[in-house]
């Protein structure tokens, strides 16, 4: 049973359980982008994006990624390790798109010679501004082992992560991860791994609107946004 509210976010609730380890995450319909400046509703995403995140975190448990899943009890909810998240906002990309293309003019689609690690200020008031490793320190948001750490766990969910949606017939072009440290001191994926998390795009369509099966289909008014975010469960639950 859930109890009391302890933080809403623009895509989950969490509430505290009977135990203060656990916590129930609850998922939600409304839909945002630009930093919350537009804002919708995507039928049914709730659970669409708890199921697909639930299979996902089963996944990267059993290839040595330690997470804050603990299980899904509705279509909408799932039990989590309750976790203090570091306020840092840690985005993988593969290829080029979004925001790094206009900050360096690279193009739409542009494949990047290796990943790269990026990591932004969680600060709603801000902007979530991209910093490096000088502004973690200064802004003491984590210690320079925890900042070592964050990029090889995400550089190693980024390698699990490819490969699962390879077997979906997807491209991960890029992510957003949100790691939390539990009371032991163990750093645990925590947040989600959903369409509304990761751009997508379909192995088997060249036309660059056409493939996209992400939250981008909502950033840019391009319509079939349920469909699409169906169409990735449809994939997730098969591999």
């Amino acid at each position: 049973m859930s109890g009391t509210k302890l933080y809403e976010g623009k895509a989950k609730i969490l509430f505290t359980t009977d135990d203060p380890d656990i916590l129930l995450s609850r998922y939600k319909d409304d839909a945002t982008a630009f930093n919350a400046l537009k804002k919708g509703t995507i039928a049914n995403k709730g659970e669409m994006n708890c199921a697909i995140a639930s299979h996902i975190f089963q996944y990267l448990e059993t290839k040595g990624i330690a997470t804050h899943f603990i299980q899904q009890i509705s279509p909408n909810e799932m039990q989590v390790a309750a976790v203090k998240i570091l306020p840092i906002e840690v985005v993988v990309r593969n290829i080029a798109a979004g925001s790094i293309c206009k900050r360096l003019g690279l193009e739409q689609g542009q494949p990047l010679k290796q990943p790269l690690v990026e990591f932004f200020y969680k600060n709603d008031e801000l902007g979530d501004p991209l910093i490096t490793d000088a502004h973690v320190a200064m802004l003491d948001l984590a210690t320079p082992e925890q900042v070592e750490e964050l990029k090889q766990l995400a550089l190693s969910i980024n390698q699990h992560l490819q490969a699962f949606f390879d077997q979906c017939n997807l491209i991960l072009v890029d992510f957003k991860v949100e790691i939390g440290v539990n009371s032991s001191g163990k750093m645990l994926l925590a947040d989600e791994i959903s369409p509304d998390t990761c751009r997508l795009w379909d192995k088997a369509i060249a036309d660059p609107t056409a493939r996209i099966l992400d939250k981008d289909r909502f950033r840019q008014d391009l319509g079939n946004v349920a469909e699409a975010y169906q169409e990735v469960l449809k994939r997730v639950l098969a591999v």
